[in-house]
């Protein structure tokens, strides 16, 4: 995804906090390689408690990083585009 619009140093900020932590960068990959990716799973494939993947979550979310999505008891989550830029940029880092 290309954007022609420069963004502030505001929303930039905002982006870059939202993956300011090393599992934050850790569910962000993992939900690029695995789309429609539920909490649990998210959970379970990072091994850590579902209370902490869903804070960490609820912040990738917010930093505009993450799409989530209510399938009855289940969440599912996505990339966003801008999530999408900053997993090419991990990895060219």
């Amino acid at each position: 995804m290309k954007t022609n619009k420069v963004k502030t140093a505001k929303q930039l900020e905002r982006h870059f906090k939202g993956v300011a932590n090393h599992r934050r960068i850790a569910i962000l990959l993992l939900v690029a390689k695995n789309p429609s990716i539920t909490l649990e799973s998210i959970s379970e494939s990072l091994d850590c408690n579902i209370k902490t993947i869903s804070e960490h979550t609820r912040r990738l979310v917010q930093a505009g990083l993450l799409n989530k999505e209510y399938k009855g008891r289940k969440v599912e989550h996505e990339v966003s585009p801008y999530g999408k830029i900053f997993c090419d940029f991990i990895s060219k880092f």
